[in-house]
């Protein structure tokens, strides 16, 4: 539900004004609602969520196995991966319904919002945002958004706002294992009291126009309302994180990353999203490989990742792409092995984990968003099969995102055109 209020002030203080005079916005990624005001019985253990996203696909020759079920043969892609055979399940046939538009439809990955070609409808919060909006104040930072290479990002605020990605690796380690100096510590506190007094001023302003308005506006207000009590808890949540030190860290620096290389860049990515996950600074993150990352300093692979992606079937580009793609799974599957060794009270970081590896495109050389690859990873289900649904009358992969946010503690009745949770999930 949009909580905008469609009305002016006519004080001397909008609250337009007022809020760029904060620097504060009610629909800040790093600032989403922090109460979890839906969650259930808080779950024993903290739930993640890592959602990896695909620009491009993965040709489904080579991803998708042979058979169903738990004796499924495993696909050119995963062969070299039957030592995780238990920890995934491999899901066909699924796709977000009314999505279409080709690449455009990149925004759409973790929202599952009905998008075609030249719309401009709004987006709607996407999984990794909903989450963080009631679980993330438990952490450092709600949630981190990355990319390896554009900005651009398929996480969005529950107001359809895309949430910039970070991209530099440096700047992220930085910022989730760096001292803060006492002037920017200083600086983060005077923002805090600064958003707060700014709450104050507009609280004041909308209840003095109360007596003024009609009931569907008086409705309104006290949505906004609510918005702002939100606001004022997260900006306590940040103002008690600001004096805390951050995580130390057996781990230097990266180096600067190679962004020619996709694969290179994927890794440098994984390891940090490793070490954010291990230190609890966050549980909720998406990494996006955008169609524009490189592939050209790829051994054996002379075009360029999106280039390959359009192959036409022709049999020297496809064995091209075999080689990024290969190499792009290869990295998903030695995170995971990561946080399967990683050790946590009676269990693993896998285990309390569920990493989603998906795309928006079933197939990119035709620009077809059925029959989304997926592949579905910890997060403590009974893995080791193959969910083989309908090729041409595809499942709704939004009923995946519904179990996630059940197995999350966040008993939502639907997320966006989810018909129910994933049948044959166990």
């Amino acid at each position: 539900m949009d909580k905008t209020v469609h009305f002016n002030f006519n004080r001397s203080l909008s609250r337009r004004a007022a809020l760029r005079a904060a620097g504060v916005s009610l629909t800040l990624p790093m600032l989403d609602a922090m109460s979890p005001a839906f969650a259930a019985s808080a779950p024993a253990r903290p739930k993640r969520f890592v959602g990896i996203s695909l620009s491009l696909g993965l040709h489904a020759p080579n991803w998708m196995p042979e058979g169903a079920g738990t004796q499924y043969k495993a696909s050119k892609y995963l062969q070299a991966h039957e030592d995780l055979r238990k920890d995934f399940t491999i899901v066909s046939g699924s796709s977000h319904p009314g999505v279409t538009g080709g690449h455009t439809a990149e925004g759409s990955i973790f929202s599952a919002c009905p998008n075609s070609r030249g719309s401009t409808s709004r987006n709607t919060i996407s999984l990794d945002q909903l989450m963080a909006k009631h679980l993330g104040h438990e952490t450092r930072f709600p949630s981190l958004v990355l990319n390896a290479g554009s900005s651009n990002s398929p996480s969005y605020t529950e107001n359809g706002a895309m949430i910039p990605a970070e991209t530099d690796p440096i700047r992220l380690f930085n910022r989730l294992f760096k001292p803060d100096a006492k002037w920017e510590r200083d600086a983060k506190a005077k923002s805090n009291r600064q958003g707060q007094s700014i709450m104050d001023v507009i609280g004041a302003e909308a209840k003095s126009l109360q007596r003024e308005l009609g009931k569907g506006d008086r409705d309104k207000l006290d949505d906004w309302f609510t918005s702002v009590r939100e606001m004022e808890k997260r900006l306590e949540a940040h103002q008690a994180w600001v004096n805390k030190p951050k995580p130390k860290v057996n781990a230097k620096p990266p180096e600067k990353v190679n962004r020619s290389n996709v694969v290179h860049y994927e890794r440098t990515m994984l390891d940090l999203m490793y070490l954010a996950l291990q230190t609890d600074s966050t549980r909720f993150i998406t990494l996006h490989l955008p169609g524009s990352a490189g592939a050209k300093d790829i051994e054996g692979v002379e075009e360029g990742y999106h280039s390959l992606s359009h192959h036409g079937k022709d049999e020297e580009k496809l064995d091209q792409l075999a080689l990024v793609e290969q190499a792009v799974i290869d990295e998903w599957a030695a995170f995971l092995r990561r946080l399967k060794s990683s050790e946590q009270p009676d269990s693993n970081l896998l285990e309390d984990t569920m990493v989603l590896l998906t795309s928006n495109l079933g197939n990119a050389s035709s620009h077809n968003n059925r029959n989304m690859p997926v592949l579905f990873a910890g997060g403590g289900y009974q893995h080791g099969r193959h969910l083989a649904f309908d090729q041409k009358n595809n499942y709704p992969l939004p009923n995946l995102y519904l179990s996630a946010l059940h197995r999350a503690g966040l008993e939502f009745e639907q997320f966006a055109t989810s018909e129910g949770e994933m049948e044959g999930l166990v």
